[in-house]
């Protein structure tokens, strides 16, 4: 028998196979399953577009004769962000070498991925109300929650950077006898210094959103003010501050963008 003719037929380019149908399948299943349950209908649809273009309405004309108020809790919402990402960048660096497998023994690995996943387990929002029962109402309470969330993310990450590392320069570093802060400094960073940096930016642009949100459970920032400006029903001084947050997150995002081109990362 010619082996060309009983091979069996070539699958079709770019064709999902039983498997791939069969998981597609199961998420369509799914996700009628779920529609079923959370009673979606037309018509609660309907409704929505209609409330949804009410509300849209009576955000304009923005207001704009509260600007100090508007200003004074975005300063606030800032200085925050800062400096919880100042402060959580800076545990995270040691926090991830203790993480990482290839750095440290086994049994310090775990303890540390375990506080790294306790950190980064909760929700800023919910951090900001465990922070604000433990030291009041105010920007303490959101500094330390976002350093926590910080801690969770960066650390993680960074951990997970070092273990993917080269481990030529690292031996080469220790043959010369070199202590493990020197090992760590001339053979670790280095690797890792430009994703790191990357790690940081991105988290200094997370925590900027962020600081808005933990304001809403009285952590300090803008949040508060538009959590009040809701209640009571000030939708045009809603959009007005709004309009600010996505601002300042997009000239942040430019800055953000602009040193790390400047540093070459």
């Amino acid at each position: 028998m010619n082996p060309l003719t009983s091979a069996a037929p070539a699958q079709k380019a770019f064709a999902w196979s039983t498997a791939e149908k069969l998981c597609w399948l199961a998420v369509l299943l799914y996700t009628a399953y779920v529609l079923g349950q959370i009673d979606l209908t037309q018509e609660r649809l309907l409704h929505g577009v209609a409330q949804g273009a009410r509300f849209l309405a009576r955000m304009f004309p923005p207001e704009l004769g509260r600007m100090d108020i508007l200003w004074s809790g975005i300063r606030e919402s800032l200085q925050i962000a800062v400096l919880a990402t100042a402060i959580g960048v800076a545990l995270s660096l040691p926090i991830g070498l203790l993480a990482a497998g290839n750095m440290v023994p086994g049994p310090v690995r775990t303890v540390t991925r375990g506080f790294i996943a306790l950190c980064r387990s909760l929700h800023p929002v919910i951090k900001a109300i465990l922070f604000v029962k433990a030291v009041g109402f105010g920007p303490l309470a959101g500094i330390l929650a976002l350093v926590v969330g910080t801690i969770g993310f960066v650390g993680k990450l960074f951990a997970d950077a070092i273990e993917e590392i080269s481990p030529k320069q690292v031996e080469a570093v220790r043959a010369t006898g070199a202590s493990f802060m020197n090992v760590v400094l001339f053979g670790v960073l280095p690797q890792v210094m430009s994703r790191f940096v990357g790690f940081s930016t991105y988290q200094l642009d997370s925590n900027l959103r962020n600081s808005t949100m933990v304001g809403i459970v009285g952590a300090g920032g803008i949040g508060g003010t538009l959590f009040a400006a809701f209640q009571r029903f000030d939708y045009d001084f809603v959009f007005t501050i709004l309009a600010t947050i996505v601002c300042i997150i997009v000239v942040g995002e430019l800055l953000v963008n602009a040193a790390r081109k400047a540093l070459d990362v």
